[in-house]
This record gives C-alpha cells, sequence and structure tokens, in this order.
C-alpha cells in the first residue's frame, strides 16, 4: 500500500485516510492511483463491514494537482493514461471505484472538497461533513467539465438543475448549503469521529443485509419499478433464515 493512501481495519471498520497533507491530498499521478487502490483492497477484505474515508491535514482533498498541467504534452491528457477503451477509465476510478465496494463507505470531509476530491467524496454512500468545510465542483474553473464520475453519483443526490448549476458556476458551497442541497448528509463538528462511530453501528449489524441492502438500493434506484421489486424480492430471500438473520433476531 502506498503511503499516500492510509488503511486501518479495526473492528470491522476500515479507517482510510488520504495522506498527502502537505499538498492539501491533491491528486498527482501516484495519488489517483494509491486511492483507486485503497478502494479495491477494503472492497476485497472479507473482514471489512463498513469504511470511513477522510483526508489527513487541513483538508479532505483540494482536487487536480496543477503540477500535472505544466508539461505542455500533456494538455489534453494530464497523465497521458488515455480516455477510452474501459470505464470506469483511470480518471474516474478514484470516485467511482467507492461505489463499487460492496460494504457501506462514509467519508468525512473538512476544510476542502474541491474538483476531484468532491467527486471522490461523491462516491462515498453517506458524507458527514464539517460546518465550515467547503465543496466545490471546479472544473469549469480550468475550462473543464467534471470527468471523474460525477454525472453517475451527482445524479444520486441532487435535483439536475442543482448539478448543473454548481457544474456552470464552480462556485464554492460551505456546510450548510451543502446539506440543504443534498451534497452531504449531515454536518458535526467531528466529522471523522462521527463517521467512525456511524460506521462501528453498521459494523455489529447483519453484514448479509448491509451488503444487499447497499446492492439493492445501488442496482434499482434508477431502474423501473418491476426490476426493483424483483430484486428486493431475490436479495431477501438470501437473508431470511441465514444464520447471521437469525443471530440477528
Amino acid at each position: 500500500m502506498s503511503d499516500l493512501v492510509s488503511i486501518d481495519v479495526q473492528d470491522h471498520v476500515a479507517d482510510v485516510r488520504l495522506n498527502r497533507p502537505e499538498k492539501m491530498n491533491a491528486l498527482s499521478t501516484a495519488m489517483f492511483e494509491a486511492v483507486h487502490d485503497a478502494a479495491q483492497r477494503v472492497a476485497a477484505d472479507k473482514d471489512v463491514r463498513a469504511v470511513v474515508l477522510s483526508g489527513e491535514g487541513r483538508a479532505f482533498c483540494a482536487g487536480l494537482d496543477l503540477g500535472n498541467f505544466k508539461d505542455p504534452s500533456m494538455q489534453t491528457d494530464p497523465f497521458g493514461e488515455g480516455r477510452g477503451g474501459f470505464y470506469p477509465n483511470f480518471y474516474q476510478r478514484p470516485g467511482y471505484s467507492w461505489k463499487a465496494v460492496p460494504v457501506p463507505v462514509i467519508c468525512a470531509l473538512h476544510g476542502v472538497a474541491y474538483g476531484g476530491g468532491f467527486q471522490i467524496a461523491m462516491g462515498a454512500d453517506i458524507r458527514i461533513a464539517h460546518p465550515a468545510s467547503k465543496l466545490s465542483v471546479m472544473e469549469i474553473k480550468w475550462g473543464l467539465i467534471p470527468d471523474m464520475s460525477a454525472s453517475q453519483t451527482l445524479r444520486d443526490l441532487v435535483r439536475l438543475d442543482v448539478a448543473k448549476e454548481l457544474t456552470y458556476s464552480g462556485r464554492v458551497v460551505e456546510g450548510a448549503e451543502a446539506l440543504e442541497l443534498g451534497l452531504v448528509t449531515r454536518l458535526d463538528e467531528s466529522p471523522r469521529e462521527a463517521a467512525l462511530d456511524m460506521a462501528r453501528g453498521i459494523a455489529g449489524r447483519n453484514p448479509d443485509a448491509i451488503t444487499y441492502a447497499k446492492y439493492l438500493f445501488d442496482n434499482s434506484w434508477h431502474g423501473d419499478d418491476q426490476k426493483g421489486l424483483r430484486l428486493e424480492e431475490r436479495l431477501q430471500a438470501k437473508v431470511l433464515g441465514s444464520a447471521n438473520q437469525i443471530e440477528s433476531v
């Protein structure tokens, strides 16, 4: 595991921290890879029942490391990785990979979550933010569109017109407004501690039911009613009468 992202698993909770504080956890090439790798690692760890994702230092993540734009040969592709042929692509994975983690991912936000940092946070299931935290889509400031999976995550949280306004303007949204818009789940003066407390509570529930509940909502929220109802029935049949479900009762 890269030192750029740390993982500590205690009592079935994975405490995942972006660890580039001197750069406000800005996304360098190595940071992109480390965040994606961390998501894959916790997804594959059968001992993990919940994940807390946070950032060390003064901020959750300030977004793209602007040093990636200094090389003229990389102006159209700052990392030289290419954009076609597989999805999620290199840029989309740090945000979208958290949706693929089979257990709940709770993001603790403080300081800023700008651009790519914002999109990583949107990939989590739940976001707990400090009241003074600041969020922004921000790509328009650099003449870009959000391309780190926001099209697939932001739609689950806010109205289409809100997503468009935030994208067109790139304006900064602070904690209270972020809560009102639906970008964050709730506010807390100690977001990491609150996220860890929530994760421990989730980890004490039937792990099968929690995993299936995440899968159910992620795979039926935008589908038609009949498919959603069938999926609900099929997943409940897997849980009902299982050892973990009986223990819960």
